[in-house]
Parts: C-alpha cells; structure tokens; sequence
C-alpha cells in the first residue's frame, strides 16, 4: 500500500519506517506544497493538522474534491471541536497524538477494509465530442451543456454504454422504464426529443426492425 505521510515533526521519518516493515511503500511530505504531487500517488494520507505552510484541513478538502486516497488525520488537537471539523473535511479518521502503533495499524487497516468495500463511482462516458456524466448528471456535447430529462438520461446513457450494440425496444422497455409494457410511440418521442437536443440525428441512430444503437457526429463549427 501506498502510504504519504504529512508531518512537519521528525517522528515521521521513524513512522515511516516502521510501516514499511508493515509492508507501506512510503514517501513522507514535511509541508503541504510539498505533499501535493503524491496525492494521486497515494492509496492512503497520514495527515497533521498543523502545517507550517497551509492548514490540514484545507489539504483533507483537497485531497477529498479529486482523488481516492483514504486519509487518516493524526494531531495533538484533542478537543471535539477539532474532530468533528476534521471528519468534516473529509477524513475517513482521527486519531489523537499520542497514539500507539498497534492502534494506528488497527485503524489503518479498518478504514482500508471501508474504502475497498465501496463501490466505484461511475466515470463519465465520453463518445467523441459528446461526454455524459453520470455522477453529475450532465451531458455536453463539446462545450454546450444539454439539458435533458432524467428519462432522456438515462436512455443515452444506456446507449452510450453499449456504443456499438443495437439495443432492442424491450431493452430499453425493460431498463430505461422497468417495464415491457411502454409504448414504441414512447421511446420514438424521447429519441426525437433527443436528437433534437443533441443537435443532430446522427447521435441516435434507428435499426429498423431492432432498435437504436449510439451514433456519432461533429460539432457543428460555430458561426462567424
């Protein structure tokens, strides 16, 4: 596991030592400029609070908005106020100095074990110029933003899932309107309404006789 530790104290040279003999592959960072670049690198973040350069807890938020490394926050601040704040900002944990190894281990390992068992968010699909984020719940097709229902959603996500497939109309019954009873007239309107936001008809295309399958087009150059 990859472990960034953050701490100004000369202590984390010995931490860090000992949890590579625990199996850590460690880097230890003094400031919170200089942890920056291994934030991605990281698996987990051993974090105090008391930075010389910036606060702990601005580096917990930003290790929280863009990436996936577990943080445990470690500091002298024992007070509640403090650790509610720390949780707050993102930190799977808080653990008061003085702490023992074996505690630290044990803590290590029970936030590991939480975060492996959380399902991954879904990442953006991106067909060309056009980008659905399901996270976010928004599509564009180059820079614009399409606004679209949460039904016309979910059907071209679920074509942009399978981009090279031919979807039936009982697919789409079943998984966009959990139900093999919808009417064709139905799904044909919200494909319509579809095409029409996207800006082309290019993007769904209609197998007669199947279904719809995702298509492609370019982005209209804009006008001079």
């Amino acid at each position: 596991m990859r472990t960034l530790i953050v701490e100004p104290d000369e202590n984390a040279k010995t931490l860090g030592r000992t949890l590579e003999r625990n199996g850590h592959e460690v880097r230890i960072a003094t400031t919170g400029s200089q942890a920056r670049p291994s934030f991605s690198w990281a698996d987990l973040v051993l974090l105090e609070l008391e930075l010389p350069d910036i606060d702990g807890v601005m580096i917990c938020r930003e290790i929280r908005s863009g990436r996936n490394a577990a943080v445990i926050i470690t500091s002298k601040r024992a007070a509640e106020v403090d650790k509610v704040l720390g949780l707050q900002s993102g930190s799977d944990d808080y653990l008061v100095k003085p702490y023992g190894m074996r505690e630290l281990l044990a803590r290590i390992e029970a936030v590991m074990r939480r975060v492996r068992q959380e399902p991954d968010q879904p990442r953006p699909l991106v067909r060309g110029p056009l980008r659905i984020d399901p996270v976010g719940h928004e599509v564009h097709v180059g820079s614009r933003q399409v606004h679209v229902t949460r039904k016309e959603f979910s059907l071209l996500y679920l074509l942009a899932s399978s981009p090279d497939q031919v979807l039936s109309r009982e697919r789409i019954m079943s998984e966009v309107w959990q139900d093999d009873w919808t009417a064709s007239r139905t799904i044909d309107t919200h494909v319509s309404m579809l095409r029409r936001k996207l800006g082309s008809g290019q993007w769904i295309v209609t197998v007669r006789g199947v279904g719809f399958r995702l298509g492609n087009a370019l982005v209209p150059a804009p006008p001079r």
